[in-house]
């Protein structure tokens, strides 16, 4: 089985691959698409919905948790979000792979335990669970590794 995680932003979309083999878990990769800061809002959304679709066709994942949305600085950065995972769910549903979400703080209390917890211990502990190194890592592939591992953790005992 391999999950794809997305952790959608209007300029950087990061995302992570695990790939499951039996009980084993590999981080099969993760990076960032990234979308020019000059940009109006409908060309960005343009190049992380392409940027998506490379990632489903190279991978190919059985099912893709995505962060669900959440208001935080202002309303406006909300409803750009969404624009934005309007195409990364297009994107993955166009491909017919299962999609499930998660909030940010589900994320952080399947990963660490705690759904209060900071980005840097969320990066630990997925850096831990996985066996990595992720010097050099995005913060943004960082979240999307840790949205796929939420994922592997609430679907384990399935296994």
């Amino acid at each position: 089985m391999i999950i794809l995680g997305i952790d959608p932003g209007s300029y950087n979309c990061g995302y992570g691959i695990l790939e499951l083999s039996g009980r084993k878990i590999i981080a099969a990769g993760c990076d960032t698409i990234r979308a020019n800061q000059k940009q109006i809002l409908a060309e960005r959304i343009c190049v992380i919905y392409e940027g998506i679709k490379r990632v489903l066709i190279e991978y190919q994942p059985d099912v893709a948790a995505v962060e669900d949305i959440f208001y935080g600085k202002s309303i406006r950065v909300a409803f750009t979000l969404g624009h934005v995972r309007g195409a990364i769910l297009l994107s993955i549903h166009r491909a017919g792979i299962p999609i499930v979400e998660y909030s940010p703080r589900s994320v952080k209390s399947a990963v660490v335990g705690n759904g209060n917890a900071h980005k840097q211990q969320v990066r630990y502990m997925v850096e831990k669970s996985l066996g990595i190194d992720m010097t050099g890592v995005s913060e943004d592939a960082a979240d999307g590794l840790a949205l796929a591992l939420c994922h592997y953790n609430k679907i384990r005992m399935t296994l």
